[in-house]
């Protein structure tokens, strides 16, 4: 089994397991979002990577947002006690991202099927900044669209 269908089905369990079993802690939640970042950060910078030298600054970009979300990943891991008061602004960061990564996947045109999946972690990503108001008294809304985002992006590795 390669590579990308083992971070699939990795990204599968772990989008399942936060949309089964969301925690309502904030401090929680920062865990959980920041480990989602990394896993998304990481899954897109691996593929950002590979698809530099056929898409070009696409392939970039799509590098250069991993290793954003990545950074943001390990912040709101490691820094949770500073960063729990930001439990609405990790809605908006998370969108963003998520938002930019499905621009540059519909811009990148490499399958029917991975321009699918990006318009949907673009929609996610529309749909967390418009969940951003409401994260203040349920943050975990967080956790559940990450879920979704994770268990797309994980049937999209293993279908390609």
């Amino acid at each position: 089994m390669g590579i990308e269908k083992s971070a699939g089905i990795l990204s599968i369990i772990l989008g399942l397991i936060f949309i089964i079993f969301p925690m309502f802690s904030g401090e929680l939640i920062s865990i959980i979002v920041g480990l989602s970042l990394l896993f998304f950060g990481i899954s897109a910078a691996f593929m950002g990577f590979n698809m530099r030298k056929q898409t070009g600054y696409v392939g970039i970009a799509i590098l250069i947002i991993g290793i954003i979300a990545i950074i943001f990943g390990f912040l709101f891991i490691f820094y949770i006690d500073a960063l729990s008061f930001l439990i609405g602004l990790q809605f908006y960061i998370v969108g963003f991202i998520m938002i930019i990564f499905g621009i540059t996947g519909v811009l990148s045109k490499m399958t029917r099927f991975s321009t699918f999946t990006s318009i949907l972690v673009l929609i996610m990503g529309i749909v967390a900044i418009a969940l951003a108001a409401f994260a203040v008294s349920q943050p975990i809304y967080i956790a559940i669209i990450i879920g979704i985002v994770l268990i797309i992006e994980g049937v999209s590795m293993m279908l390609e």
